[in-house]
């Protein structure tokens, strides 16, 4: 453990959660130390994945010392360059980063596999319960929407597709928030990998859909597609073989709109439970994520039409 003493100390980021992060600085050293407030938050997970990460030769921080029982981690500093906030400032950048990104994926699924089986499962119970996000707290609570009876049986049957859907895929290990808030821009070992304390062992295209259908930055369809297939070109060929490309598409997209109806719900609950307002301008560039694949697949007409009809005008400040 370094000698802290004559270190500088100053907030390092804003998290949706309860954890807090502070960049601890000495000359040209810097560390990371991260307040994990029991019983709020177990920082046992943050430090268990940050040790398979780096085993899997993947760009996660160091874990330099530790006190479990009081929630405080001190770790390595990936640095300040956000992937949301280079990608922002110059979106030329992001052939490169996303390449990057996706190798880094690839990786993390198939050296992860010896790790899955001490993950929790992505199972049908935490599918549903974050399925239940967007209609207890976004549509009930922050819109006051209110489901009748044949709303609630084409809500269940929407439910029952995505699950399907999500349980029928080969299981990888899945970060479970891959995408560009969680990402570093570093100078080696592009990217550095933070936020990971959620892994589970889940469906295939889940990172790539949080990753390339991002509910921060968007890019075209025509972008997403291509690199949705570069990574699909790096798969084993014995996953090639089970899933053709129009198959992957479809479980990507049909994916992606589980995770946006999840992290919809998520904006709207840090709002009114946590005091949290400033994810709520993400909530319209989420939604609209299913409502342009909507077209494709009959399955999704209800929640197309609940989305533009009830949930947008809402959301979306008049033309």
């Amino acid at each position: 453990m370094p000698e802290l003493n004559g270190v500088t100390i100053r907030p390092a980021s804003v998290d949706a959660s309860f954890r807090r992060y502070f960049r601890l600085a000495r000359g040209t050293d810097t560390w990371i130390a991260m307040d994990a407030p029991p019983p709020m938050e177990d920082c046992r997970p943050f430090v268990q994945i940050a040790g398979f990460l780096r085993s899997m030769a993947l760009n996660g921080p160091e874990i330099i010392a530790a006190d479990l029982e009081l929630g405080f981690v001190l770790m390595s500093d990936l640095g300040t360059r956000q992937y949301l906030e280079v990608l922002t400032a110059d979106p030329a950048t992001a052939e490169r980063l996303y390449e990057d990104a996706i190798a880094a994926l690839l990786r993390l699924q198939k050296r992860g596999v010896r790790f899955q089986d001490r993950l929790p499962p992505y199972d049908e119970e935490l599918l549903r319960f974050e399925l239940s996000l967007f209609h207890d707290w976004l549509c009930e609570r922050h819109l006051g929407i209110r489901f009748g009876a044949a709303d609630e049986r084409e809500w269940r049957a929407t439910c029952d597709m995505l699950v399907d859907v999500a349980l029928g895929q080969p299981r990888v290990f899945v970060h479970r928030d891959y995408h560009s808030r969680n990402l570093m821009l570093t100078t080696t070992d592009n990217p550095g990998i933070l936020d990971f304390q959620d892994a589970v062992e889940g469906p295939l295209t889940y990172d790539l859909a949080s990753l390339l259908k991002d509910c921060y930055v968007r890019w075209p369809d025509s972008q997403i597609r291509r690199w949705s297939m570069r990574f699909y070109d790096g798969l084993d060929e014995r996953v090639r073989r089970k899933i053709d490309r129009d198959d992957f598409w479809r479980l990507f997209e049909l994916t992606g709109v589980q995770r946006h109806l999840k992290a919809a719900g998520i904006f709207a609950r840090l709002l009114h439970r946590d005091g949290k307002p400033g994810y709520l301008p993400d909530v319209p560039r989420t939604l609209r994520y299913i409502v342009d694949v909507a077209p494709r697949y009959p399955a999704l007409d209800y929640l197309a039409a609940l989305i533009v009809d009830r949930c947008l005008p809402s959301l979306e400040p008049p033309a």
